[in-house]
């Protein structure tokens, strides 16, 4: 049987870089004195305003900074991320390489039914994937996709009607 010429999904734009980190003012001071990167926006993300949270497969509470850039440089995002409690890819990737590039992100995700079937078509294709939650109108998966991209992959849904 011939193997088809189609991709195994069709990512026609990155919309994001994230770096992790350990201390998220420090990092946001420095981009911004060393580069001029900022200005950023702020949330955390926790037990308390996600659901579904998954770490390797398995139900998973945990908790993380982020700061956003404002703007997006050439039509890129800048995130920074700040493991702040429980197991997760972020604290595994500290540990493991100190800080650095995570993760690259795209959001064109149409739907929700679209996150989950990608979701499944990824895993399919052997990208397990390593961590996800669900927000009120919003839903992140990472994919470790570092075998093809020697970085992991970010699918975020978010509703915007």
């Amino acid at each position: 049987m011939a193997e088809s010429s189609l991709p195994i999904i069709n990512i026609s734009e990155l919309d994001q870089v994230c770096l992790v980190v350990h201390d998220l003012n420090k990092s946001m001071e420095m981009l911004q004195k060393t580069f001029g990167i900022g200005p950023w926006d702020i949330m955390v993300n926790d037990a308390s305003s996600m659901t579904d949270m998954t770490y390797y497969g398995r139900p998973a509470r945990f908790g993380f900074k982020i700061a956003r850039t404002r703007k997006k440089l050439g039509g890129i995002e800048i995130e920074l991320i700040q493991s702040i409690e429980g197991d997760n890819i972020y604290a595994d990737f500290l540990r493991e390489h100190g800080e650095g590039v995570h993760h690259l992100g795209w959001y064109k995700v149409d739907s929700l039914e679209s996150f989950d079937k990608v979701t499944r078509t990824m895993e399919k294709a052997g990208f397990p994937c390593i961590m996800s939650g669900r927000k009120p109108k919003v839903a992140f998966a990472y994919f470790d996709t570092t075998k093809v991209l020697n970085t992991m992959l970010e699918m975020l849904w978010k509703d915007t009607s």
